[in-house]
This record gives C-alpha cells, sequence and structure tokens, in this order.
C-alpha cells in the first residue's frame, strides 16, 4: 500500500491528513494483458466476494461500467438489503492505472481516496472474470449472468487460489431476484 501525505492550510491552522491510495498488486496477482475495456463495460453479477462492511448483508449485487467522455469509467454498484427491504446504489469513478490495455484501474467512490480494481483472470468471451483489490482481502468472482455452470466456478476458483486467494474466504451471493427478474416472460 502506498501511503501519501497532503497538508492543507484551513481557518484553524495546519491539518495533516494521511490518505491511503491503496493502488497496489496483491502477490500473485497478474492483471489482464491485452484488456478491451469496451468488452468490459456493461452489467456483472457477484456471484461471490470475500465480504466487507460496505456490502454486508446485501444480496442480489451488481455493478454496471459505463464509459465516460474523456475514458473515464462509471461504476454503479448495486444492490438489495433484506433487512431494510430495499435497494441500495452506490457510484464511483474509475480510470486505466496504466495503458488502457491492462486490467488495472483505480477507483474511487470518495474523492480523493482511491484503490486499485484488478481484473486478473477474464474468459476469452468476458462472461466471467475475477478481480482483486489492493490485498489478497478483497476478491469478487462477477459473470454476465446471475448464475454460472459448475464448471466456470470450478475454473474461478482455481485461478483464485493460484493468486494467493483462500476462497475458503468467500461468500457466495444470493442472486434470486435478479434471476427472477431475468426469466423470459410467459
Amino acid at each position: 500500500m502506498r501511503l501519501r501525505s497532503i497538508a492543507l492550510l484551513g481557518a484553524g491552522g495546519l491539518a495533516l491528513y494521511r490518505l491511503a491510495q491503496q493502488l497496489g498488486v496483491p502477490d500473485g496477482v497478474t492483471p489482464v494483458q491485452p484488456f478491451q475495456l469496451s468488452r468490459y463495460l456493461g452489467r456483472w453479477y457477484e456471484i461471490a466476494r470475500i465480504d466487507h462492511v460496505y456490502e454486508r448483508g446485501l444480496t442480489d449485487t451488481s455493478a454496471d461500467y459505463r464509459l465516460l467522455p474523456g475514458g473515464g469509467v462509471q461504476v454503479t454498484n448495486r444492490g438489495f438489503h433484506p433487512r431494510a427491504r430495499r435497494w441500495r446504489e452506490v457510484r464511483a469513478s474509475a480510470r486505466p492505472v496504466q495503458d488502457g490495455d491492462v486490467a488495472h484501474l483505480q477507483v474511487s467512490f470518495i474523492w480523493p481516496v482511491r484503490a486499485s480494481y484488478i481484473v486478473f483472470a477474464l474468459d476469452g468471451d468476458y462472461q466471467h472474470a475475477l478481480v482483486s483489490g489492493p490485498t489478497h482481502d478483497y476478491l469478487w468472482l462477477l459473470a454476465r449472468t446471475p448464475q454460472i455452470r459448475a464448471t466456470a466456478r470450478a475454473n474461478m476458483l482455481d485461478a483464485a487460489r493460484a493468486a494467493g486467494f483462500d476462497v475458503g474466504r468467500l461468500m457466495w451471493v444470493d442472486q434470486r431476484r435478479n434471476v427472477e427478474r431475468a426469466r423470459p416472460l410467459r
């Protein structure tokens, strides 16, 4: 993790803030290259994740990626909170850390805090992906559909293990509401 200090002058004097800019890549994780951001855009469903406080309790989670003018990406994360019986949504912005053909983005939900978003496993047709944050404490298994085949799941779990992740920490996301919405009308 790389730390930066920012000195701010204000009415109360000098305040020193240390802002964690978590833009690193965990050991064993290599961003996909070549990567086509245009093919990655659109909706992804969370099949599994290492749970964190900001997603705790959410089901039916998904993320939508949309290209912005200037090459940035708008990220809209959505999930259902069963206890509150309502949908929650949060937006972020993302930009490539390196060249556009490397799957390492920096994501910011709250300016100026940024964190790594690294696609390190991706099938050839951009249907299944593994995403890491700056450490092995962040892992998401994403898919274009709310459910995946057992073979795709096994392949992704093998790739996560090979990259040093403890897949036993994964929480499998209930996608029942998204499955129901995705069913064709009869």
